[in-house]
């Protein structure tokens, strides 16, 4: 059966195997949950911090629930539906003479599982934990950012410890017994002496199960009586460092004061939850007469929708959300029957990184923003110890390749020491001189500060952080001829190798250092104030190119050469940094770099979608957003299990920027200027609620190619509002 609720997923037969799951999650713990043919549940269980001793982001394990097992015979009828307007899952079945009804839920304010039973006859339901992680084993299938990619050396896993002598739970973690990474990269890299916390050693993650009607089986099973009711709870829990008495006895009490409140009420509160996140924002597209093909705004909306639920299933917790998979990898049929298994391995890529975190503003997502500043903000103080060690001045780089306590990856630094080096910097040229991260992130967080005006934040966590991040480039670099910045050597992303004056990092400086400046200048000092401006003068003009037929083009930088990756950072200018687009000046500059771009895509982190939008390419942007809303793993059940493309799957680029791209043709913002409709096309029927800046809100209809109605809170922002759609000139104010 197919829904045609966006926010519904429903599924008339059970499931083969892991393939065909259905993601839930809380924001900090996620599940891949299936019910096979015989009507087990299972799922396995994910949280955000679950590293093990060689940095691996892993499973903390898996469940099987098994309803009256004397019942051998599959199951008769089946239904399952996931409901994302309240993260949970519904299956009803029949087997035999019995009938089950299962309700499947992550507490969206706590770290519990609920598995909620209710059969037609009194019968036995039993819980039981299966492990994969037995034993001391070695891992044959190493990734590119495993620490010993390309290395003899073995990388050995060890065995989840099974929790024994207890009466009323069972349960298991994981307990680091040693720590290989970090110790190793510092040493190798040349910050041993920098100071820090092992963020591996004696890390330890895992959970309990608990029900009331209890009959421990053994010490991986237990069962709930005979009853027509059964509830099973199963706290996941990490906590670092700790020993193992630690560890249980933090996860024990978490049960324990869940319990104290009523189930019913913590399912009220759960489900309240998620009625705020899905009010705060939404696109709801359709087709009317202009319409050519059917079916596709359809696709359209739920991919938006499902793409939003899962940034919201694992995007609340200890660290960002992985784009290579995020807490949803199963284990792969090509590579390894290891669930724990993701491409492109444990580390974080700063370009892939990033993509979610473009549409959280507009969709009003903000606490799930900070994960990745926390990350990179706690990070900065080795940030500024590295700069300093590798090239005696001041400031901070970011470097596009770190594991999540920092350094960069093994193989992409090398394994020659520091001391024995003349170059200080990584070995690899895939991002040797790629420093782009910084000027991103401090644009994420001005555009964190525009639309909360949150000024604390901005005091304490975007002006010190940037300051550090502008230094390093004022500093690391000469004056050209010129009087301007020569920033040589560069890159432009993996793409050109041999550069002088970058796109991404010339269009960086200009976008963050003129947006500093147009902070309200009580709320920063006059000597900040004064570096910008002199750091202003300085850059250097976007770098531009004429075409064949003698036009202006953005172009990739001043100088390149030496093409190795399909990226096109001459685009950069257009986004993320917003220089070049609807509204500004030599638009028609971005409009020929993209016609004439070398490589194109809808599919993976490729942004030409993001692109054709700030560009008002509306014809183009159609073909591309549905074909990506239609390109899922073709072995993946979930219609939003994008993949693998260039990452993993489900790949949370793709969806990303699809996300992007729907939410930049409704709506684009310069400054106080709101452009609505930028790139809309009249063959779409469409209601939404967006964000902007300075708490702002629109809610719109568009029907039959008209701007209908337009809400927009607080009232005084319509006067900034720039309503660009072809046939919009009559509509409701409210």
């Amino acid at each position: 059966m197919l829904s045609n609720n966006p926010y519904e997923v429903i599924w008339n037969t059970p499931s083969e195997d892991y393939n065909e799951t259905m993601p839930l999650g809380n924001g900090e713990v996620a599940l891949n949950a299936w019910v096979e043919p015989s009507g087990d549940l299972r799922f396995y269980i994910a949280r955000t911090d679950s590293w093990d001793d060689y940095g691996r982001l892993v499973k903390v394990g898996a469940i099987r629930v098994n309803v009256d097992s004397n019942l051998k015979e599959n199951i008769d009828s089946f239904k399952q539906v996931l409901n994302v307007k309240n993260a949970t899952m519904n299956v009803h079945y029949k087997k035999g003479d019995n009938e089950v009804n299962l309700r499947l839920w992550v507490d969206a304010n706590n770290p519990i599982i609920v598995i909620e039973i209710y059969t037609q006859k009194p019968t036995s339901v039993v819980a039981s934990v299966e492990l994969w992680r037995k034993k001391q084993t070695e891992l044959l299938n190493v990734e590119v950012s495993d620490i010993f990619f390309r290395r003899p050396e073995k990388t050995i896993i060890e065995p989840d410890i099974v929790l024994t002598g207890l009466e009323d739970y069972i349960g298991w973690c994981h307990h680091n017994i040693k720590s290989i990474g970090p110790d190793l990269c510092a040493r190798i890299q040349g910050i041993a002496d920098f100071s820090r916390q092992d963020p591996l050693l004696h890390r330890t993650f895992g959970a309990l199960v608990t029900t009331e009607r209890y009959e421990k089986i053994d010490d991986l099973t237990l069962a709930s009586k005979t009853g027509r009711t059964h509830v099973f709870e199963i706290a996941v829990h990490t906590k670092h460092p700790a020993n193992l008495e630690e560890w249980f006895n933090e996860t024990r009490q978490i049960l324990k004061e869940a319990k104290l409140v009523p189930l019913v009420k913590r399912r009220k509160e759960h489900e309240k939850w998620w009625t705020n996140f899905w009010n705060r924002s939404w696109i709801h597209i359709s087709e009317n007469s202009f319409s050519k093909s059917k079916g596709d705004t359809f696709v359209l909306t739920q991919a938006y929708t499902l793409q939003r639920y899962m940034n919201a299933c694992a995007g609340r917790g200890s660290y960002p959300i992985k784009f290579n998979g995020s807490l949803f990898t199963v284990p792969s049929d090509e590579k390894s029957s290891d669930p724990d298994y993701r491409r492109w391995g444990p580390g974080y890529w700063w370009q892939n990184t990033r993509l979610p975190y473009y549409t959280m503003c507009t969709s009003g997502d903000f606490e799930m923003m900070q994960p990745l500043f926390k990350m990179y903000v706690e990070l900065m103080p080795l940030f500024k110890f590295r700069t300093k060690r590798y090239f005696g001045h001041e400031g901070a780089y970011i470097p596009e390749c770190i594991y999540f306590w920092g350094d960069v990856f093994t193989e992409t630094y090398g394994w020659q020491p520091f001391e024995e080096r003349a170059d200080k910097l990584q070995e690899s040229r895939w991002h040797k001189w790629e420093w782009i991260a910084g000027l991103e992130l401090v644009w994420l967080m001005l555009d964190y500060f525009d639309y909360t005006e949150d000024e604390k934040f901005l005091r304490e966590v975007v002006l010190p952080f940037t300051q550090e991040i502008l230094t390093f480039f004022d500093q690391h670099y000469n004056l050209g001829p010129d009087g301007k910045l020569l920033i040589y050597p560069a890159q432009a992303l993996e793409t050109w190798w041999e550069c002088i004056n970058p796109m991404p990092e010339i269009a960086g400086l200009h976008a963050v250092v003129s947006r500093l400046l147009a902070l309200p200048e009580e709320l920063v000092e006059t000597k900040q104030i004064n570096f910008w401006r002199k750091l202003k003068e300085k850059l250097p003009n976007l770098p531009v190119k004429f075409t064949k037929d003698g036009k202006i083009m953005l172009a990739p930088a001043q100088d390149f050469r030496e093409k190795h990756n399909v990226e096109n950072p001459e685009l950069y200018a257009v986004f993320p940094f917003r220089l070049i687009a609807i509204g500004k000046q030599n638009m028609e500059w971005g409009i020929e770099a993209f016609k004439n771009r070398t490589d194109k895509g809808a599919f993976g982190w490729r942004q030409d979608d993001i692109f054709m939008a700030y560009l008002g390419q509306t014809e183009q942007i159609k073909e591309y957003v549905v074909k990506r809303a239609r390109t899922k793993y073709e072995k993946s059940r979930f219609p939003a299990f994008w993949g693998p493309n260039y990452d993993w799957v489900p790949d949370q680029d793709h969806g990303s920027v699809l996300m992007k791209a729907l939410q930049s043709m409704l709506l684009q913002v310069d400054g106080k200027r709101i452009y609505l409709l930028p790139a809309w096309p009249k063959e779409w029927d469409v209601e939404f609620k967006l964000h902007a800046p300075f708490r702002t809100t629109l809610v719109g209809k568009v029907k039959d190619g008209k701007l209908v109605h337009l809400e927009v809170d607080p009232k005084e922002r319509l006067k900034d509002v720039i309503v660009l759609f072809p046939s919009s000139k009559n509509f409701n104010i409210n």
